[in-house]
């Protein structure tokens, strides 16, 4: 628990010890879990602080639930259908699927609207319902303060005056209005046609009631608009229907006047024209191929065409010339054997004659035929011609008449399409609305819930004690970073680069057991507060050399330095050495009170030399046979406190006293702000500065030790004082082991 002083001392002077070698701090162990460590010190002390605050927020968190109205949420669905009436299947399968992310968010804002959440408010009788409606609830709000606005007239809002546009809104009724649609809510389920509607109450009956109200309202409403929609088209197609057959009997008396204007026959009169010129062209050319017949046929008997032409003339005039050869052949054959003279001779030659004229006869005859054949044909192909030319006059003549007959016609077929359209999507839409059905359904209506929505305990209480713990390390982790006060040896270490003697216990009433703080050493020896000031003794005596005069001081007043150096001078007393207790603390002593002596004359007065020492020095009840403790009280507050101990007069004391004494403690006033403190401390061999345990900021201890450097003091140590044992022991610093209960067997008396 103690710490030795790393130094070694030099030779002393009269005014006070050599000034120490420099110490080397000590190298803190630790490795990868010193951090770790660290944090969990850290947690440990302020473990109260953490556990209050965890368990505060859920507490009021639970508190706040049992005063929290509870609500519910009833939740019913409905699918969104949008049925398009298909006239032909192929219509069906080109059709893309109208029904987007964007339609459904449309619908689902439809069904929450104000038109619907009024239709919902009017059905259930939310008007008349104090928690969506203001004139139902009680004057004030209801509750405590709601009794106290009704009582006094607090917050009532005035009559508004009517405006000078028109009447005054139903303020209350709109207000309702907006409630229940702030509490019905129509949400699209993803990647489906459903309709997640839900409505929040405090009542699960009127929560329920409520979504199916207005699902509802919101098929009807579809269905109602369908029915709209279909009836306008209806009325919209009939009036059209009528347009068009006005049309159509306007174009139709139109096309029979233009007929009867141009002699124009119903029917196909233009389609006889052509069949008539399509004759006249196969006629015309069966006469030409006739003509050309003829033609052939005369060639040929004129003895002008090839054997094809011949061909057609050798029935009639070929056996003609067959014969006809044939006599000449006899004849030639008679002449060369009779002679030209011979009767048989001339009798064939005669018979050739008559067979050249029968041939020269036939020829002409078929001659005179075919001409006559061939004029024949040349007047009727001329006479088709001009038929054929008159015919096609004709036709482009009945042509050019009908192109405005035909626009007309083409109006007419026109208007008769649109007529017939309006009547086909008329006779379709009577379909449609007789097999016509709402675009939404349910799928499933709400029930009143039986568990209520919000508050939601459990998951509430586990986010409120999940945000106590997290609070209450933020707490631990501020109160660490905030505190700059001493919380163990190592601090001390690490701050003032000191060894840290002892860390005194606080000494409570049931630790004194009847007796005074005092007397605690020499009454109860076996004490862990004795041992932490043997603890001194031995941090002060253990080193090279033993320091005669030690300072007592303090950063601050009520560190507990009048008490440990009591207790220390005591306890040395104790021991066989003989002490000299003085009390330097002219402004506030203590020592004469504590010992219950007369401080009436005292060091302020020795110092002046109004007395001597043998007037002031006071003697102890306890200490061991030849030895014991003295004392000498402050005396009279002084202001020249200061002057006082700089004179030589108490150089002279000090002298005197290290002759009689082997221990001079001096309880020195605090050294923050009293500067006697700095000149005691220069004087003695040795002072020890009390720190209030977890009190006495860091900035404050190092300017006394400042103070006290400066002064050429030589600060052998610090003491914590007054240490909650039962708080350190969790602090997890090494120097709290003391303070554990496994070393209880070593105090008896504690």
């Amino acid at each position: 628990m103690s710490d030795r002083p790393r130094h070694t001392r030099g030779d002393q002077g009269p005014s006070g010890p050599a000034s120490p070698e420099p110490r080397k701090p000590r190298r803190s162990p630790g490795g990868e879990g010193q951090g770790a460590r660290a944090a969990i010190a850290v947690f440990r002390r302020h473990f109260w602080a953490f556990l209050t605050i965890s368990l505060l927020v859920p507490c009021c968190a639970w508190i706040a639930l049992q005063r929290v109205t509870p609500r519910y949420t009833a939740v019913g669905t409905l699918i969104y259908e949008p049925s398009d009436y298909k006239a032909r299947e192929l219509q069906s399968i080109l059709r893309t699927d109208p029904t987007t992310e964007a339609v459904m968010a449309s619908q689902a804002e439809v069904l929450q609207s104000l038109k619907i959440a009024r239709r919902v408010a009017d059905r259930g009788n939310l008007y008349n319902n104090p928690e969506f409606s203001a004139l139902a609830r009680p004057p004030g709000g209801g509750g405590p303060m709601g009794w106290v606005r009704a009582r006094f007239g607090w917050g009532e809002p005035e009559a508004a005056a009517a405006p000078a546009y028109g009447p005054s809104p139903d303020a209350a009724r709109d207000a309702t209005t907006l409630a229940v649609r702030d509490a019905l809510r129509a949400m699209p389920v993803k990647f489906s046609r459903v309709l997640e509607v839900s409505f929040t109450a405090t009542d699960p009956l009127v929560a329920a009631a409520a979504v199916n109200n207005a699902m509802d309202i919101y098929i009807k409403d579809q269905f109602a608009a369908k029915g709209a929609a279909v009836r306008r088209a209806t009325t919209w197609l009939d009036e059209r229907a009528n347009v068009l057959r006005a049309e159509v009997r306007r174009a139709e008396d139109r096309i029979a006047a233009y007929r009867a204007e141009h002699h124009f026959s119903q029917g196909m009169h233009a389609g006889l024209d052509a069949e008539k010129i399509s004759h006249l062209n196969e006629d015309l050319i069966r006469a030409r191929a006739e003509l050309a017949a003829a033609d052939a046929r005369l060639d040929a008997a004129r003895g002008k065409a090839g054997a094809a032409a011949q061909a057609e003339i050798a029935a009639s005039v070929v056996p003609l010339r067959a014969n006809l050869e044939q006599l000449a052949a006899q004849n030639q054959a008679r002449l060369s054997r009779l002679g030209a003279k011979h009767p048989e001779v001339e009798a064939a030659r005669q018979q050739m004659d008559d067979a050249k004229r029968a041939v020269a006869a036939e020829v002409a005859r078929v001659v005179a035929a075919t001409t006559s054949e061939r004029r024949a044909a040349a007047d009727r192909v001329a006479a088709l011609e001009r038929n054929l030319a008159e015919a096609r006059r004709d036709a482009d003549a009945e042509a050019k008449a009908r192109i405005p007959l035909n626009a007309l016609e083409r109006d007419a077929e026109a208007a008769r399409a649109q007529l017939m359209a309006v009547l086909e999507r008329i006779q379709q839409t009577a379909q449609q609305h007789a097999l016509e059905t709402s675009e939404a359904r349910e799928i499933s209506l709400a029930l009143p819930p039986r568990q209520p929505s919000w508050p939601r305990p459990v998951p509430m209480l586990a986010a409120a004690v999940a945000a106590g713990i997290a609070l209450g390390l933020l707490a631990v982790q501020l109160l660490h970073l905030i505190d700059t006060t001493l919380h163990s040896g190592a601090d001390v270490r690490a701050v003032a680069r000191l060894p840290c003697f002892a860390m005194l216990p606080e000494l409570a009433r049931r630790d004194l057991r009847n007796t005074t703080i005092e007397d605690y050493v020499v009454r109860r020896p076996l004490t862990l507060f004795s041992e932490q000031i043997r603890a001194i003794r031995a941090g002060l005596w253990l080193g090279v050399e033993r320091p005669r005069v030690v300072a007592i001081t303090a950063a601050r007043p009520a560190e507990g330095k009048s008490v440990l150096a009591l207790a220390l001078a005591r306890s040395a007393s104790l021991s066989g050495e003989k002490v000299l207790l003085i009390d330097c603390d002219l402004r506030r002593p203590s020592l004469a009170r504590r010992l219950r002596a007369d401080n009436s004359a005292g060091l302020s007065d020795l110092l002046r030399g109004k007395t001597d020492l043998a007037s002031v020095l006071h003697g102890d009840a306890y200490g061991s046979p030849g030895a014991g403790m003295h004392f000498i009280p402050a005396g009279r507050p002084s202001g020249d406190a200061f002057d006082l101990f700089m004179g030589p007069e108490m150089a002279a004391l000090l002298a005197d006293a290290r002759r009689e004494y082997t221990l001079i403690i001096l309880d020195s006033p605090p050294v923050q702000a009293i500067t006697e403190a700095r000149v005691l401390g220069a004087i003695a061999d040795a002072a020890i500065l009390c720190v209030r345990w977890r009190d006495t900021p860091r900035d404050v201890v190092a300017h006394s030790l400042e103070l006290l450097e400066d002064a050429s003091a030589h600060v052998a140590g610090i003491v914590l004082t007054r240490v909650d044992p039962r708080t350190h022991v969790r602090s997890g610093y090494a120097d709290a082991e003391v303070y554990h209960r496994r070393y209880k067997a070593y105090f008896p008396e504690a």
